[in-house]
């Protein structure tokens, strides 16, 4: 075969066998199939110019060292060491007589270096010896460890043994990469697959893939069996792993066959050890050092951490059936990992996912293909813990299919009437919701209320959960009415059966606190957001995930209601405490920052504000897709910081992004849509775009009007914003009654000393100043000038700007 992928360790092996001044002696060694003797012959044939004295291969298990130096020496030198000398004396005249120059001795495939030691004896140093092994030899001796090829070196040799048939491995490229893979990038299993790939050219990769997938014994496929006259191996895949094997005494196979159940991942030893509670850590430990690791039929990855080889995993599969008990291991397994899926919690932080994530795999395999060994009690939990695992990372579409499979599971385990499969319905549900599919979301969250109903009655948790969760989703799509006496119900629901002190009163205050913020009832918001802030600090203390929530939700209270200076150190907290628990690639990261950037927008502190957005962009788009509400909404918060900054250009495209996206995700009857109908006109006015701005103001204000009813903030933004245009374009009549209804609205619901009242009186004083009402026009600057140093300081633009006009207003009286 070609000879791919081991440049850096034949370079390595020739230094080794140069640093020594005595006897040089190097081992290459490894698990059976890694190309050991390949690498040797490789070796001897580049740098048989540095070897003058001649190149000697032995076969350590053919026959005795000894002998078979005495005779390369009488057959390839023409020595005659005296007969009458023992044969130890006879290896020691060989040595002093050999050939001049450096020697290079091959002694492949040794298992007891202590046979071949006292031969050494009396070998001047241009003696080099160097061995092929499966086991570790002794620290005195000089290592190679040699490992699998890399991925770009093992689809290389696969590609040199199709040569004949040029493309092939082009044609199915993917397919080609998963084939090295599967077969661990072992250079044996690619030259055997290889080989019988190049014989026979009309079977497809794809199809050979399928052969070694598929069969219950893969390792017994042709393919991977049989090696041609001119490999230099000459034992197929299992039976290179036979010879191995046959050395290990029965406890030793029986851990090997255990390390065989989990995934072909990296493994945490201390869950090897709770698989098998019956053995003495000890002895365990003794055998995975002195016989596992010592053949290399297993890996150290890392501290306390170790890998079986695929094919060899499947070797061990293969030997597993005919050891007694194998059942009851299976069984012992999936406790194990079970125990650890329940440990993981609904929203893991970063600490809590570094410690469960070496176990995830083995957690995947039990929920693939062992799940029949888990009991029916136990039947959703790895599927659960998984779906935690990859959602509370935002990696929702790599959690969509464990909470698929967790549903379907749960049915075909369960039938249609039971707890769990309520769970997995609500869980499906929560995630599809998360990802903002609310179309899908909504009828699994009905029936999963409908099953806990019928199953647990009215007053219990789950079903309190189950109204809470509906509720959540109506909140999101604006469904308000809806959803404000579920939020109630499961309010009352939670206080009556758990108590106050609950941190799901906790979640049920913050909830009605979020649905009324929504709804521009922040006198009714501000105690529930403090209640719920409150108990969780006392419940939870100051690092947890839910004492963020409150923290950043109080803080957008408070941005509302044009308290920044309270807002903005809260969102500061909130920031630094998700980083710290999710790390800084999470969407809770990335609310944060929006939120964040949100304020200092409102501020004025736009240099501040832009990169902020900027990041919330990139992040929500890496985490969950351009295809998301949290996306749209972060396009639409940049193109308004655009707007605000007179870059029109760049705000437009944002825009009408955001706009499309929410229509398409939300459909055309929604708070956000009105949102984006609002600011896109606002766009359009700037740009004397009248005609254009006017038909959006007056889609956005209906559609305010119908979602959120005639008293909310976002209505009496809209009446201001259509005044405004109405003001521009002459139209006074028509623009003063609007003016006089946003400024009554706002003062209403957010209080006298808000900066939309602020905007609501520099409006209708500029309107007063266009018509020539001077003396009406200047006390609402001035009153408008008041609240706004107030709230946002002397310094920002919106100040900035009222007072400029109520200088030029004053220069007309």
């Amino acid at each position: 075969m070609k000879f791919v992928g081991r440049d850096e360790e034949l370079q390595n092996l020739h230094q080794l066998l140069q640093e020594n001044n005595q006897v040089a002696i190097a081992a290459i060694l490894g698990m059976g199939g890694l190309g050991k003797t390949e690498l040797a012959l490789q070796y001897a044939m580049t740098q048989r110019e540095n070897y003058k004295g001649g190149l000697c291969w032995l076969q350590a298990k053919v026959e005795d060292f000894g002998v078979q130096v005495v005779r390369f020496a009488r057959t390839q030198l023409d020595l005659k060491p005296p007969e009458e000398f023992d044969l130890s004396t006879q290896v020691q005249y060989c040595w002093r007589n050999w050939r001049e120059g450096n020697v290079l001795l091959v002694v492949d495939d040794v298992t007891d270096y202590q046979q071949i030691r006292p031969y050494l004896q009396g070998a001047s140093s241009r003696f080099k010896v160097l061995m092929t092994t499966r086991k570790k030899l002794g620290a005195a001796i000089k290592q190679l460890p040699l490992d699998v090829l890399q991925p770009d070196a093992a689809l290389e040799l696969l590609r040199s043994l199709l040569a004949e048939t040029p493309g092939r491995i082009e044609r199915e490229l993917d397919v080609a990469n998963q084939l090295c893979e599967w077969l661990g990038y072992l250079p044996l299993g690619l030259e055997l697959v290889g080989r019988y790939l190049a014989r026979k050219q009309d079977l497809s990769i794809s199809k050979m893939m399928g052969r070694l997938k598929e069969k219950e014994k893969p390792l017994e496929q042709p393919a991977l069996v049989n090696p041609e006259a001119d490999m230099t191996a000459q034992l197929g895949v299992q039976a290179a792993f036979e010879l191995s094997w046959q050395e290990l005494a029965e406890d030793d196979k029986l851990l090997g066959c255990v390390l065989s159940l989990f995934a072909a991942a990296p493994i945490p030893w201390k869950l090897v050890e709770q698989c098998l509670t019956e053995k003495d850590e000890d002895e365990l430990e003794e055998i995975r050092d002195d016989k596992l690791l010592n053949l290399h039929l297993l890996q150290r990855k890392g501290e306390g951490i170790y890998q079986l080889h695929p094919l060899l995993r499947e070797f061990f599969q293969s030997k597993f059936t005919s050891l007694e008990q194998v059942e009851e291991f299976k069984r012992s397994f999936c406790q194990v990992m079970v125990a650890v899926a329940k440990e993981i919690p609904e929203t893991p932080t970063l600490e809590e996912i570094n410690a469960v994530s070496l176990a995830t795999p083995h957690i995947a395999e039990v929920a693939n293909n062992l799940i029949q060994y888990v009991s029916d009690e136990d039947v959703i939990c790895p599927f659960v813990g998984l779906g935690y695992f990859y959602q509370g990372q935002g990696l929702y579409t790599q959690a969509e299919p464990w909470n698929q499979q967790c549903l379907s599971t749960a049915q075909n385990r369960l039938g249609d009437n039971h707890p769990d499969v309520a769970t997995s319905l609500n869980n499906l549900a929560e995630l599809y919701r998360t990802q903002g599919k609310y179309d899908q979301a909504e009828p699994l969250y009905l029936q999963a209320l409908e099953l806990r109903q019928s199953l647990l009655g009215d007053n219990h948790p789950d079903v309190a959960a189950s109204l809470n969760n509906l509720a959540a989703l109506y909140n999101y799509q604006g469904k308000y009415d809806q959803a404000e006496p579920l939020y109630l119900q499961a309010f009352k629901l939670r206080q009556r059966l758990l108590g106050d002190n609950h941190l799901d009163v906790a979640a049920s205050l913050n909830n009605l606190a979020e649905l009324y913020k929504s709804q521009g009832k922040y006198d009714q918001a501000e105690p529930l957001y403090l209640q719920a802030f409150k108990l969780r600090q006392r419940l939870l203390g100051d690092n947890h995930l839910d004492v963020a929530e409150s923290l950043n939700n109080l803080a957008g209270l408070y941005k509302s209601q044009g308290k920044y200076d309270q807002a903005e150190p809260l969102h500061l907290q909130a920031l630094e405490l998700r980083q710290r628990l999710l790390g800084d690639h999470h969407p809770s990261v990335a609310l944060s920052l929006n939120n964040l950037a949100a304020l200092y927008k409102s501020q004025g502190k736009y240099d501040q504000a832009e990169p902020l957005y900027l990041q919330a962009l990139e992040l929500y788009k890496r985490l969950l897709g351009d295809n998301h509400p949290s996306v749209a909404t972060s396009l639409n918060n940049l193109a308004l910081l655009y707007y605000s900054q007179g870059k029109y250009d760049q705000a437009e495209p944002l825009y009408l992004q955001a706009l499309e996206l929410d229509k398409r995700l939300l459909g055309d009857n929604h708070p956000n849509i009105a949102t984006s109908l609002n600011n896109l006109a606002a766009l359009y006015y700037s740009q004397e775009k009248y005609d254009q701005a006017e038909l959006l103001y007056l889609q956005a204000l209906e559609l305010h009007k119908r979602l959120l009813g005639e008293n909310h903030p976002n209505v009496a933004m809209s009446l201001n914003n259509l005044a405004n245009l109405y003001n521009y374009q002459g139209k006074y009549d028509e623009a003063e009654p609007l003016y006089l209804q946003a400024l009554e609205l706002d003062k209403r619901l957010l209080g006298e000393n808000h900066p939309n009242v602020a905007t609501s009186l520099h409006n209708l004083a500029a309107l007063y100043y266009s018509q020539g009402r001077y003396d009406e026009a200047e006390p609402l600057y001035l009153q408008a000038l008041n609240i706004l140093e107030r709230s946002l300081g002397g310094n920002h633009p919106n100040t900035v700007r009222v007072r400029e006009n109520l200088a030029i207003l004053r220069d007309h009286l």
